[in-house]
C-alpha cells in the first residue's frame, strides 16, 4: 500500500521529475521494510509495552531478548504482556543458559499454550560454559523439542561483521545446519541480522545470504534512534566491534557517532540495495529499541505517516 504522505529522499544525481520518481520509489521501499519489519524489546518495561501498543499494528513481531540475569520465567511475563497488548512475541532462547530439557519444555509449553508463541530466535547465549545439556543453539534445534512444543518457525541470528567468539567457517556451517534441520522438521526459517555501523558490510552480507540461502527471508538489524553514549554501550555489549573500530580510526567521537548511525540513513542505503537487487531476499528491517520501545515504535510509524521531517536526509 502506497504511503499517504511521501517523504522526499534527496538524490545526489538530479532534482527533476525522474529524481522525484526515484525518491518516491525509495521511500516506498523503506515503508515496506518497516511495515514488514519487527522490533526488539531491548529494554523490558511493561509500561513501555502499553505505551507502544497504539503506535504499531496488531501482531507486529516483537523479539524478547534473554540477557544473562533474566530468568526464563521473567521472560515469560514479558511474552505475556506483549501478547496481551496485541503483539506477536518472539522469545530468544539462549542455549547455554538453559539448565535442563524439562525447564525448556515447561517454558515452551506455557509460551505456546498461554501466549500463542509460534516462533523463537535461537542464540548460544553469553555464558561461556553451558548451565545444562545444550552447548549451542544448533543442539537445541536438533533435539526436536521446539517442533514438538508447537514452534512453527525458528529465527537464526546473522552477523555481518562475524562473531567475536566463533570463526567464520564455523558460523557458515552452523547456518547451513540450522536451515537444513529446521526444514527437515517442517519448520520455517528466517534470519535476523545484528546491527552494524558499516553499511558496506551489511550489504555484502545481504548479498552473500541471497546466494547462500535464497529461500530464507532476511530481516536487517538497525539500531533505532537513541543517544550516542547509550548506543556505544550496546554496541560493545553486542560485539559490534569492527565498525566501532573503523569509526574510531576515522576520528569519530561519541558526540559525532549519530551522524554515522542514523537509522533513516541506514534504511535509505538498504532500500537502494533492495531496489537494485531483483534476486534479493531482504524482506524487512529489525529495529533494536535502545532508545526506548515506545519511542522506537513511534519512530517507525512516523517514517511513513509523520509528514516530511525526514525529507532532508541525504545518503553519504
Amino acid at each position: 500500500m502506497a504511503p499517504t504522505d511521501s517523504v522526499r529522499v534527496t538524490r545526489s544525481g538530479g532534482t527533476g521529475p525522474s529524481a522525484i520518481t526515484e525518491d518516491a520509489r525509495i521511500h516506498d521501499i523503506i515503508c515496506d521494510l518497516l511495515r514488514n519489519g519487527s522490533i526488539e524489546l531491548s529494554i523490558a518495561d511493561d509500561g513501555e509495552i502499553a505505551a507502544a501498543s497504539p503506535l504499531m499494528p496488531r501482531d507486529r513481531c516483537v523479539f524478547v531478548p534473554s540477557p544473562p540475569r533474566r530468568s526464563l520465567e521473567a521472560n515469560l511475563e514479558h511474552v505475556g504482556a506483549l501478547r496481551g497488548a496485541g503483539f506477536d512475541p518472539v522469545p530468544h532462547l539462549a542455549a547455554r543458559k538453559l539448565e535442563s530439557r524439562p525447564q525448556l519444555e515447561h517454558f515452551l509449553g506455557r509460551a505456546v499454550r498461554e501466549h500463542a508463541v509460534h516462533r523463537a530466535l535461537l542464540v548460544g547465549g553469553d555464558p561461556p560454559q553451558p548451565a545444562g545439556p545444550y552447548r549451542n543453539s544448533a543442539e537445541v534445534l536438533q533435539d526436536g523439542i521446539l517442533a514438538d512444543a508447537g514452534i512453527r518457525e525458528i529465527v537464526i541470528a546473522g552477523y555481518p561483521e562475524g562473531h567475536n567468539r566463533i570463526p567464520g567457517p564455523a558460523l557458515l556451517a552452523d547456518l547451513d545446519l540450522k536451515v537444513e534441520t529446521a526444514l527437515k522438521q517442517g519448520m520455517g526459517v528466517t534470519i535476523v541480522t545484528q546491527f552494524c555501523f558499516a553499511p558496506a558490510r551489511i550489504l555484502e552480507f545481504c548479498a552473500f545470504l541471497a546466494q547462500r540461502v535464497p529461500e530464507v527471508p532476511v530481516y536487517v538489524g538497525v539500531a533505532g534512534p537513541t543517544d550516542a553514549r547509550r548506543l556505544l554501550g550496546y554496541a560493545r555489549h553486542c560485539g559490534v566491534s569492527t565498525s566501532l573500530l573503523a569509526l574510531g580510526a576515522m576520528g569519530v567521537k561519541a558526540a559525532g557517532l549519530m551522524t554515522h548511525t542514523d537509522p533513516l540513513e541506514q534504511l535509505i542505503t538498504l532500500a537502494r540495495f533492495c531496489a537494485s537487487r531483483a534476486d534479493g531476499n531482504v524482506v524487512g528491517a529489525h529495529l533494536f529499541s535502545f532508545g526506548g520501545f515506545a519511542a522506537t515504535a513511534g519512530w517507525m510509524r512516523d517514517q511513513c505517516h509523520g509528514g516530511r521531517r525526514a525529507a532532508s536526509k541525504t545518503p553519504a
